[in-house]
Parts: C-alpha cells; sequence; structure tokens
C-alpha cells in the first residue's frame, strides 16, 4: 500500500492529542528494574501494528494506565506491514513489528513523525514461539521435521497419511485426509520469520527467501492472526502457523532439532534469541538482531521476535514522553511478567532489558 503526502498529512492529524502535565524531563521512567510507580503522564498514545503482540500490548497498556491514569493506550492489530507504514506515515506514536526495517528501508525513508536526521528506536522487546497449529481430530500432537513442515506448506505433501509424516510418528492413527495449508493473506512479520525458518532449516524443499508476503499462490489464505486461526479450526486436516498465544484447542507439532523434538514453549524460545547476533548497519537505537533457525539442541527454532517501534526524536514533541514511558513499561520486569501471563510470551532478560534502556534514554524528552 502506497501512502501519499496528503494521506500522510492526513494521518498526522489522526494521531489522538497528547498532553504532558508538569512532568519533567524523563520522568516518565528511566529505572531499569521497574515500572515506574507514579506519574504526571496524560492523554492518549496510539499504536499499531503486529497481531501476534496483540494479547501482549493489552496486557502491557492495561499495567501502564493503571500507573498512568491520565493516560489511554489504543493499538491497531492491523499486521505488521500496516504497523511499520503507519508509523512511517507519522499517524502512529509507535508500532509493533514482528520484523525489523531493513537497513535500505530506513535510508530510503521517509519517517514522517520523526524529526528529519534523526534515527529511529527498535526494541526486540516481544519474544514467543510461532506454533505450527492443526486440525485434526483425535490428534494433539506430531512429530516433524523441517523438511516435513515445508513440504505441507510448499505443497509436496498432500495427504496426512503421507510416508514423511507416519515415519516420524510411529502408532499415531493418521487419517486418509486431504491437507490444507493455511497462510497469511496480509504483508506479516509472523509469515517472515516463518518462512525465515523454513528456508534456513529446509532448503533443499523451500526454495523461496524469506518474506512476509506469502510467496506461494497454492493453500488457503486468511488475513491476520485471528483469520488463520479461525480457518484452521474450521477445516479438518487444515495446518497453520500463528503466535504461540492462539494454539490452545489445536493440534501442534514438536520441531526436529538435532536427535530431538522439541515443543514451543517461552523457555525454548528464549534460547534461540540467546543465540541471535545484532544485525549489520544499525544506529545505536536500533537494536535489530539475526535469529539462527539451526540451532544445536534444547532450542525452539520456529520463533518471531516482535519489535516495539519508535522515534528517536518527534516532530510533535508531547508524543515523546508517552511513548518513552510507556515502552519503558513494556520492558520492565512487570510489564515482561505481564506479557507472559497474558500471552505465553518469553521475558527478556537483564542484559537485554539494560541495551533497551540505553536506547530508550535516546528518545529526545522536552
Amino acid at each position: 500500500m502506497k501512502i501519499t503526502r496528503i494521506s500522510r498529512i492526513a494521518a498526522l492529524g489522526a494521531v489522538a492529542a497528547l498532553a504532558l502535565a508538569g512532568c519533567a524531563s524523563n520522568e516518565a521512567g528511566g529505572n531499569t528494574r521497574e515500572a515506574p510507580s507514579e506519574s504526571n503522564l496524560s492523554g492518549e498514545l496510539v499504536g499499531s501494528g503486529a497481531s501476534s503482540q496483540e494479547v501482549g500490548v493489552q496486557a502491557w497498556a492495561a499495567g501502564f494506565q493503571t500507573i498512568n491514569e491520565g493516560v489511554t493506550v489504543t493499538y491497531d492489530p492491523s499486521g505488521s506491514g500496516a504497523g511499520r507504514e503507519s508509523f512511517q506515515a507519522g499517524a502512529v506514536g509507535f508500532a509493533g513489528s514482528d520484523r525489523a526495517f531493513t537497513a535500505d528501508e530506513i535510508a530510503e525513508g521517509p519517517f514522517d513523525g520523526c524529526v528529519e536526521g534523526t534515527g529511529i528506536i527498535e526494541l526486540p522487546s516481544y519474544i514467543s514461539p510461532i506454533a505450527i497449529i492443526f486440525n485434526l481430530d483425535g490428534v494433539d500432537s506430531l512429530n516433524m521435521d523441517a523438511a516435513t513442515v515445508a513440504g505441507l506448506f510448499a505443497g509436496t505433501i498432500t495427504n496426512w497419511n503421507d510416508p514423511a509424516i507416519a515415519a516420524l510418528n510411529e502408532g499415531v492413527d493418521l487419517p486418509d485426509l486431504a491437507v490444507t495449508p493455511v497462510h497469511r493473506a496480509d504483508d506479516s512479520g509472523t509469515t517472515e520469520n516463518f518462512t525465515d525458518y523454513l528456508f534456513q532449516a529446509a532448503p533443499d524443499v523451500w526454495t523461496t527467501e524469506p518474506d512476509g508476503e506469502w510467496p506461494l499462490s497454492s493453500g488457503e489464505a486468511a488475513q491476520g492472526t485471528s483469520g488463520v486461526v479461525s480457518a484452521v479450526q474450521a477445516g479438518q486436516g487444515a495446518i497453520g502457523y500463528a503466535d504461540a498465544s492462539r494454539a490452545e484447542g489445536f493440534g501442534t507439532v514438536a520441531v526436529q532439532v538435532g536427535d530431538e523434538f522439541v515443543s514451543f514453549s517461552p523457555e525454548a524460545a528464549a534460547a534461540i534469541v540467546d543465540e541471535s547476533t545484532p544485525s549489520e548497519g544499525r544506529t545505536a537505537g536500533d537494536l535489530a538482531i539475526d535469529l539462527n533457525r539451526t540451532p544445536e539442541d534444547g532450542a525452539y527454532p520456529v520463533v518471531l521476535v516482535s519489535y516495539m517501534i519508535a522515534c528517536e526524536e518527534y516532530v510533535d514533541a508531547a508524543v515523546a514522553p508517552l511513548v518513552k514511558g510507556f515502552l519503558e513499561y513494556v520492558i520492565s520486569p512487570e510489564g515482561q511478567d505481564a506479557a507472559a501471563a497474558a500471552a505465553g510470551s518469553a521475558p527478556i532478560s537483564d542484559t537485554q532489558r539494560e541495551n533497551m534502556q540505553a536506547a530508550l534514554d535516546l528518545i529526545v524528552v522536552e
């Protein structure tokens, strides 16, 4: 979706008015260990983006608003691509995205809500497994290697009693039933993370490079995480992928890693992030990372790291203290625990928290 200059200007007007009542510089937070205990912040903070983060953001908004009674946080889970576009247009104060902006996208710009010449903040603050979910009566779990998962979504494995599935699931009564793979219809960071796993772990079967837009014409398309979940729920023989917070009630896949099959969990997802490396060509506040999808053991490789994205300096200076205060709550132990309880995400480490706080300290608050 292209956004014209006129629509950008209109979008800027759509951002809710933000007010700061008697707040000294940086009063919104700054404590890297605890969420702020009191605040004079007030106004409405608007964000949009990844539907995978929706449950987590709801928990963060509730906790932040309890501490800051004068603040309202709203979030539109319109998808990662839409969130990034809205952020670039200056239509929202922050974005959630299941991938970081690429270095080329940042160089190309523009970021209408940010002061020209300043950088953006990207925090990998939401860590969650991507569950591979399926709908087969009487089957709660299946073991699969990467090539089998790739074959199901690429359309080379078309029936549930295929020998490739049966060989990994001795004793499981697999039905003679067609496979219906379900994928996201929208530009999705979850899709990009999922196809990154397929491309890294099963390159002989999945030959297309990672992308937020589904690269194949086969399968059933559904809008957003909720659409995928609904489509899989509605069809016997369906298989899809979704944030693990939405996996309850479905059969799920344990993925082969080395000689074992690893089921999704927050701990297994966090283990893969610990093996990540910083992305190249980033500014001090841009903490984008590259994930290793082929770990040796113990880690669950089908994981998304979803980012909170903000400006180092805002054109509308009144936005800055609300964004900074909210994101400080997001990375606080309280905020991370709230998201873990609500969405099953993996809390960030203390080291990650310190790095993220240093990035948030770059936000200019007048």
